[in-house]
């Protein structure tokens, strides 16, 4: 019985577009179109993920596989709930890097997801 309606829900789904800093429709339906939350999430979002960069420096440098992959999914999360696919995308691959001992190729996201923050700023101002 849970597969049918998996199936129907996963069709409602929307792929996540890679070239799309912020994604104002999936922000609007989140936030039930209220502009007051959506900027108050906007920067929460930047906030959070600002925060995570040095935590996923760290891991890096420390060749801390699994804290990296942690790290990274958790941030994915929260930029794809609220359309902020670009950085996503980034966490995404970071996510995937680090869950195949890739550390070190990790660097070249990180500095990726860095880019995506401050263009996450500019969206929101």
């Amino acid at each position: 019985m849970g597969k049918p309606n998996a199936r129907r829900h996963n069709r409602d789904v929307r792929a996540i577009d890679p070239t799309i800093v912020l994604d104002l429709e999936q922000l609007r339906g989140v936030t039930l179109d209220d502009d007051e939350l959506m900027g108050q999430i906007l920067t929460a979002l930047i906030d959070d993920t600002a925060r995570q960069i040095p935590l996923l420096e760290v891991a890096i440098r420390d060749q801390d596989a699994p804290k990296c992959a942690r790290l990274a999914h958790y941030s994915k999360g929260a930029c794809a709930n609220v359309g902020a696919n670009a950085a996503a995308a980034v966490l995404e691959a970071m996510e995937r890097q680090a869950a195949s001992g890739s550390v070190a190729e990790c660097r070249v996201q990180l500095a990726r997801l860095a880019s995506e923050v401050d263009r996450l700023r500019q969206e929101a101002k």
